[in-house]
């Protein structure tokens, strides 16, 4: 599936520390240590609304480790899915009278607007779901070969699920214990009452065709992927596993991710799905968690066609730090504007103070957990300097532009 364009991102002399990222399933920083080439795969859209900015800001936390680790000399190969066979998106197809992938289509393609516009860049492979079925089917066929996968005994829906017990580490991306996980199971998408089932935390590899669903022929019969499978496939058959960062937004955490990696690590008998597992928090509007069940949205095209320069978008977002839960006002936009504003005047200066200790200092904060709070701080410091003192003529012209964009992803 074709993904949005990219833009050049310019190449700054030196490089900075190593990337050191919070990890979920150890629960404290580690340093993330890639090869030649950094891999990284990041959980996509279920294309049944516009992006709003708790989306954002999980792309664009993982846009500035993209852009970390290219400025430490990493090639970065980014996949990303699109879940576009799901019930949400059938859902809404059918109350607003449109064809299931009409309407994913047309928010896809507000999403790459979206993508761009934010200056996020583009994953090397971006796949969807309904692109990979054989790729889930060859992958269920492995899980029902090793015995951690069953077909419930259900003559209408022979419906196929992953044994929780497959594994005997399940559990160690999240943390959680039983309890904890059987009331998120049902919140976030399981099934914890379907009939037939060895246990209720049992997750669904492949449901059974029904009447007015979409199926795809497999050796068990007509039916579309379970939810988590879909990531362990693509994931598994463009970087394999072992991969440097499986990331998303930290209510992914379980299940989704949590079986996705459990559903690749018994197929293949590997210890652990990826060696890190990073998880951006939740945007807020109005005194809750933003999403579309509450109607809370605050939506990035919307924003865009109000006026509001992407740019400030960024930087309304990087001023929280990308693990913690926060909100999204009227106030924190305002303040972004502003300070935006603030860094085109001082970029459009003739000259400026050396910009060599200004990019040292937004490295090593960016390396330290994606510190943004401490780098746009950094920033606003040289920009004050330049604004109250002058240009001088030590800055080399657009030298400050081109850190700030190559490591902070704001054009200036």
């Amino acid at each position: 599936m074709r993904s949005w364009s990219a833009h050049d991102v310019p190449v700054l002399p030196g490089q900075g520390p190593q990337l050191r990222l919070y990890d979920t399933s150890d629960r404290q920083l580690r340093p993330v240590s890639p090869g030649r080439t950094a891999t990284m795969y990041v959980c996509g859209i279920t294309p049944y609304d516009a992006t709003h900015l708790g989306h954002a800001a999980t792309y664009l936390t993982f846009d500035l480790i993209n852009r970390v680790l290219r400025d430490g000399g990493h090639d970065v190969h980014y996949v990303q899915n699109v879940t576009d066979v799901d019930d949400p998106l059938f859902e809404r197809a059918q109350r607003d009278g449109i064809d299931w992938r009409d309407l994913g289509a047309r928010e896809i393609e507000l999403f790459r607007e979206d993508m761009t516009a934010l200056r996020v860049l583009p994953p090397r492979d971006y796949v969807a779901a309904t692109d990979t079925i054989g790729e889930v089917v060859t992958l269920v066929e492995r899980l029902l070969a090793v015995g951690a996968a069953y077909r419930v005994d259900d003559p209408e829906y022979p419906d196929i699920y992953y044994r929780v017990g497959a594994t005997d580490w399940f559990g160690y991306e999240s943390g959680l214990d039983r309890a904890q996980m059987t009331e998120l199971f049902a919140e976030r998408g399981g099934d914890p009452d379907r009939a037939g089932k060895a246990d209720e935390l049992d997750a669904l590899l492949w449901r059974a065709a029904r009447d007015g669903e979409p199926s795809w022929d497999s050796p068990f019969g007509p039916g579309r992927p379970g939810w988590h499978v879909e990531c362990s496939a693509i994931a598994l058959n463009r970087l394999g596993v072992g991969f440097d960062i499986q990331g998303g937004g930290v209510d992914l955490v379980f299940p989704h991710h949590e079986f996705s990696a459990a559903h690749a690590e018994a197929a293949t008998s590997a210890r652990r799905f990826a060696r890190h597992y990073v998880h951006a928090g939740m945007i807020g509007w109005d005194g809750h968690k933003m999403s579309k069940s509450r109607g809370n949205l605050v939506l990035v095209s919307r924003l865009r066609a109000l006026g509001v320069d992407p740019g400030a978008i960024r930087l309304g977002l990087f001023a929280g730090h990308y693990r913690a839960d926060r909100f999204w006002t009227d106030e924190v936009l305002a303040e972004a504007t502003v300070r935006l504003g603030r860094w085109r005047a001082a970029a459009a200066l003739p000259a400026g103070p050396d910009t060599t200790d200004l990019i040292t200092r937004l490295r090593g904060y960016l390396a330290d957990d994606l510190d943004t709070p401490k780098a746009l701080a950094a920033v606003d410091g040289w920009v004050t300097d330049a604004l109250e003192y002058g240009g001088h003529d030590t800055a080399a012209p657009g030298s400050f532009a081109a850190a700030v964009d190559a490591l902070l992803g704001v054009a200036l």
